[in-house]
């Protein structure tokens, strides 16, 4: 008689979870969820009183495993334990010195205090996002709220990486809106003024540099004398000065902060490399600036003469009357006395950078040439571009002309009511011809390319201001050029505009009273646009000065004649304000 033979049991393969009964009486399950850091399997254990309730959580913790993953077996990490690991352990050797401090500074004085308790698995968006909140409401701009977003999103972010979370709770949560304001970069005329004002000044160069080039204060502070080649007129730019950061020399026994120790130590290397291959870049320098390198240098020379021993030789271009590289909060503190003494609007040392980048722009500057110029990455440089390079009125116009041009093409002859015909304005350059016709308005003098324009203005204006001397001129070009107002940049190749414009006006004395009550004070009149002291395309538009006296006049002027009376009343009514509260709109003794 055959034997029966016992069914074999069926091997799960390795790495498959298992699911059995135990002698406890309970049911258990194991799932391997990876490998540990000696190389065998990391195998979880869960138990329950219940088939269908372990296969279930053994189902959730596969899915969960295929998914997300698991964290690792270890360390209970808390918020703070895990961040210092993080800033001292991970991010100090591989980051750069500065931002680092940034780190350090979001980490201890912001995230630490504020969620350093939580347990770093417990962590959750919206503890964040309330997080933010009272940041913002303690006190805290919305730029320092963001700096902390992003730091705990890169610290966490690395413990997803090392398995110690399984999702990035801080990448979920929505970060502080931050209210970007446009930047106004420095006008021609701003730009002057500080270039003059800088040579009066030590380093006058430095200040050239930063709004011709558009170096950042660092890249600036870093120059040595052997990143200027004289001969191709070429600045290589390659390294960065860095902050000094200070430590006490006397055991903290001054009682002073760091830096004002008598015997501070500075602990911080002095430059470090452009942080991107494409900081690194050599810089075409214009002609003016080079010479006026070269004054520098020789006025370094009669500082290093002067100092004699004192002096410290280090190679860099812009340093103190001893040698040493110029601090950058000194720097920073040079620009706004040099703003203040130019009389130019405040503004930050980087918004130089934003002003050398927007003329290049206006320049039509290539945006390769541009992003080598700015050592902007490739990739990111568009972004920069957007950032840097800002609209303004040159650009808009060349771009207005541009348009015109595709639409309309070839100019075609404007006829006129009389049957007869005019040249239609020019699209382009101002062309050259040997005649300019002059149109005298009374004393004023409006020159024309066109001998039909300034015909037609005489007899129009003439018509509005009867009784006052018209007539047509023909001058020479080269003697508008050199005697004309304005010189050719003067001429038009069109008619001007013509508007009706209302105006009112009123004068108060200090008391609020008004002085010209026995007038209407509303009137109107023709006005063409060269009349600047007239002229307005705006329905409406009013302000209130104070005269040399203690008058405080109040000005309105539109297209709109009902736009300009009911602004005439609220004119008035800060006309009156500001005749009685000089203080409250800045006004000064001088003014009176």
């Amino acid at each position: 008689m055959a034997q029966t033979q016992k069914p074999q049991k069926s091997r799960q393969p390795n790495g498959a979870s298992s699911i059995f009964f135990g002698k406890d009486g309970r049911w258990h399950g194991y799932v391997t969820v990876g490998v540990k850091d000696d190389g065998s399997p990391d195998r979880r254990h869960i138990s329950r009183k219940t088939r269908p309730e372990v296969t279930k959580a053994v189902r959730d913790l596969e899915k969960k495993r295929d998914s997300t993953g698991v964290a690792k077996i270890g360390q209970t990490w808390t918020v703070k334990t895990w961040l210092t690991h993080w800033v001292e352990n991970i991010a100090a050797p591989s980051v750069s010195e500065n931002t680092i401090d940034g780190y350090r500074v979001a980490v201890y004085h912001h995230l630490i205090p504020g969620l350093g308790a939580h347990r770093l698995e417990k962590l959750e968006p919206e503890h964040l996002e309330r997080f933010y909140r009272k940041m913002q409401a303690n006190g805290s701009a919305a730029g320092t709220a963001h700096q902390a977003h992003r730091t705990v999103r890169t610290a966490l972010n690395e413990a997803v990486r090392r398995k110690h979370l399984t999702a990035n709770p801080a990448s979920i949560a929505k970060a502080p809106k931050i209210e970007e304001e446009e930047v106004e970069p420095y006008t021609l005329e701003e730009v002057q003024r500080l270039l003059l004002e800088a040579g009066k000044h030590r380093n006058t160069a430095r200040w050239v540099i930063a709004l011709a080039l558009g170096l950042r204060q660092g890249e600036v502070l870093g120059l040595k004398w052997e990143d200027v080649d004289f001969e191709a007129g070429v600045i290589l730019v390659r390294r960065g000065r860095l902050r000094p950061r200070y430590q006490h020399g006397c055991g903290d026994k001054c009682g002073r902060k760091p830096g004002y120790c008598p015997q501070k130590i500075n602990v911080r290397r002095e430059t470090k490399d452009t942080k991107t291959r494409a900081g690194k870049r050599p810089i075409g320098v214009p002609e003016e600036l080079l010479k006026l390198l070269r004054l520098h240098k020789e006025q370094q020379e009669r500082e290093r003469m002067r100092a004699r021993d004192l002096w410290v030789e280090k190679g860099y271009v812009f340093t103190s009357p001893t040698g040493e590289p110029l601090n950058p909060n000194t720097d920073f503190h040079r620009w706004k006395d040099l703003l203040k003494a130019a009389k130019v609007r405040d503004g930050r040392l980087h918004d130089a950078r934003h002003t050398a980048a927007t003329v290049l722009l206006i320049l039509g500057v290539p945006d390769a040439v541009v992003d080598r110029i700015m050592g902007w990455e490739p990739g990111k440089s568009a972004r920069m571009r957007r950032r840097y390079q800002h609209l303004t009125s040159p650009v808009l116009q060349q771009t207005a002309a541009k348009v015109g041009g595709l639409l309309w093409g070839a100019a075609q002859p404007i006829r006129t009511p009389e049957g007869g015909s005019m040249p239609a304005p020019s699209r382009g350059p101002v062309p050259s011809q040997a005649t300019v016709y002059v149109a005298c308005l009374g004393e004023r003098r409006v020159p024309f390319v066109h001998r039909e324009h300034a015909e037609s203005l005489v007899s129009r204006w003439g018509s509005d201001r009867p009784g006052h001397p018209v007539g047509v001129e023909e001058w020479a070009r080269q003697r508008w050029e050199s005697e004309g107002a304005g010189g050719l940049a003067a001429l038009r190749e069109r008619m001007p505009d013509r508007s009706i414009v209302h105006h009112a006006h009123a004068v108060f004395l200090p008391g609020g009273v008004r002085l010209n009550t026995g007038s209407d004070g509303q009137w109107s009149v023709p006005a063409w646009e060269f009349e600047t002291d007239l002229y307005t395309d705006l329905p409406v538009r009013w302000h209130t000065t104070r005269r040399p006296g203690q008058e405080v006049e109040a000005q309105v002027r539109g297209t709109d004649r009902e736009a300009v009376a009911a602004a005439f009343g609220d004119a008035c009514a800060q006309a009156v304000d500001r005749a009685m509260n000089p203080e409250k709109y800045g006004d000064t003794s001088d003014d009176f």
